[in-house]
């Protein structure tokens, strides 16, 4: 009899997994996804040619590979999908960003000098909510009043930021959970409905038309959506100042900091939603809670405001989460009677609840919420920027494939491409994730890579 413990059933999967013929080419394309958590399989061909001459330049087959496909990256941004593709989304998110602040991928370095503003735009309150406040407890009163289902409406505690109690109500029976999920609803509504009032705001405070504003003067923006602990979404948004023809060129003289500022508060206060009512009374209006932050953003640390990198590092920080954050899942809920089985707090599971009692009512009948009931109502984009802010994800992601593409053309000594060479493709979807045993070593190749970009980045902090 053997002396020699028995392997977990996955890591003799992993085992077997590496001892297979095709292990070295398989766990190259898992290095070539980055580590992705749930790579595509492709079956097709990809085939270059000589526009020119009709030479046929280079093929490509899956059909000739050991493995019978080809690995490709998810893609999704969710760091509670994949961790891979989410390092990739935060790091494109981070230099779009940053760009449009100080310059690069197309944007003029001129552009720093632009007036520009971190704002963050915050729900209004549906209820008291246990807090993190510093050093301070959350309701500091020693006399906490009843409400009127008999609970203390304070703790008198002082909670630390990662503490679960954190955004969880006082007293549930007294929390607006209608308003709460309606508004994560119109959230984004509200949003467009500032991003339109904002040019006229500025039009007024300047005694012009909209018409003659343009002619001068153009905002830009760039935003994410985050969750707060008590579930409800609030907006970062870093909003700039530029001449008319974009980043390109310089606002005029008179525009400052300062007024836009100004015009950011009064856009904010002026906007709001109606909504039909959940229940006979009045409709409900939606606004912006009184919690309305701006920042000038600078360059310089020195300065009273906050720096560029920063303010980069995180927006493409909230970029990568979703609800989850909040306490919920990531993924649909399909029957409300599955609600009662989630691992979710208390005060999760009756904002899932009502955003499927909301969605039986026919006032709500345009509005989805079952669908969206796993994100708490919210139903906009977690990422969104303005046309003219800087560069685009998708600029980015195809100056990165080309830039594989060009250094995997090079590995294979192939002679240099001819400035009319032209690509054709044709895949077929094969399957997603990975299978057994194939796991435990696309989670090894993504720390590899992950501790490989750490150190140098810190390298380059360093030196820089």
């Amino acid at each position: 009899m053997s002396n020699v413990p028995s392997l977990p059933s996955d890591m003799r999967a992993a085992l077997q997994r590496a001892a297979m013929p095709d292990f070295d080419r398989w766990l190259r394309m898992v290095y070539a996804t980055g580590g992705c958590a749930r790579p595509v399989r492709l079956h097709g061909e990809r085939i270059t040619v000589d526009a020119g001459t009709g030479e046929l330049l280079d093929v490509y087959r899956t059909a000739d590979e050991p493995t019978g496909f080809l690995l490709t990256a998810c893609g999704n941004r969710r760091a509670s999908r994949c961790p891979s593709c989410s390092a990739t989304y935060k790091d494109d998110t981070y230099h779009l960003i940053l760009s449009g602040l100080r310059g690069g991928k197309g944007v003029p370095e001129d552009v720093g000098v632009h007036p520009r503003v971190f704002v963050t735009f915050t729900a209004p309150s549906f209820g008291a909510v246990h807090s993190h406040q510093d050093d301070r407890p959350c309701r500091p009163r020693r006399d906490h009043p009843l409400c009127e289902h008999g609970r203390r409406m304070g703790c008198g505690a002082r909670h630390e930021a990662d503490d679960p109690q954190v955004g969880q109500p006082l007293c549930v029976d007294c929390y607006d959970y209608r308003g709460a999920v309606l508004w994560n609803a119109h959230a984004g509504e509200l949003w467009r409905r500032f991003a339109q009032a904002l040019p006229a705001t500025f039009a007024r405070a300047l005694g012009v038309s909209r018409a003659a504003l343009r002619q001068c003067l153009r905002l830009s923006y760039a935003k994410v959506a985050e969750y707060q602990a008590r579930g409800l979404v609030h907006f970062h948004a870093v909003i700039r100042l530029d001449g008319p023809a974009g980043p390109n060129d310089r606002p005029p003289e008179w525009t400052t900091v300062s007024a836009l500022e100004q015009a950011i508060r009064k856009a904010a206060a002026s906007v709001a939603v109606l909504v039909p009512a959940p229940s006979p009374g009045p409709a409900p209006t939606l606004k912006w809670g009184s919690q309305l932050d701006v920042q000038p953003v600078f360059v310089a640390q020195s300065l009273d405001g906050v720096t560029d990198e920063r303010v980069a590092a995180y927006v493409a920080k909230y970029a990568t989460k979703g609800a989850e954050s909040a306490g919920t899942v990531d993924h649909p809920i399909r029957r409300v009677r599955d609600v009662a089985f989630l691992d979710v707090t208390e005060h999760v599971r009756r904002m899932i609840y009502t955003c499927f009692v909301l969605n039986g009512l026919p006032q709500y009948g345009d509005i989805p919420l079952k669908r969206w009931a796993h994100m708490l109502g919210y139903r906009g984009h977690f990422s969104t920027k303005s046309r003219h802010y800087s560069t685009t994800l998708g600029a980015l992601r195809h100056a990165r494939a080309s830039y594989r593409a060009d250094e995997s053309w090079k590995a294979r000594d192939l002679p240099d491409l001819p400035a009319e060479a032209i690509t054709v493709q044709d895949w077929q979807y094969a399957g997603t994730g990975h299978r057994d045993g194939e796991h435990f070593w696309a989670e090894v190749v993504r720390q590899r890579i992950s501790t490989v970009r750490g150190i140098e980045r810190e390298r380059r902090s360093k030196s820089a």
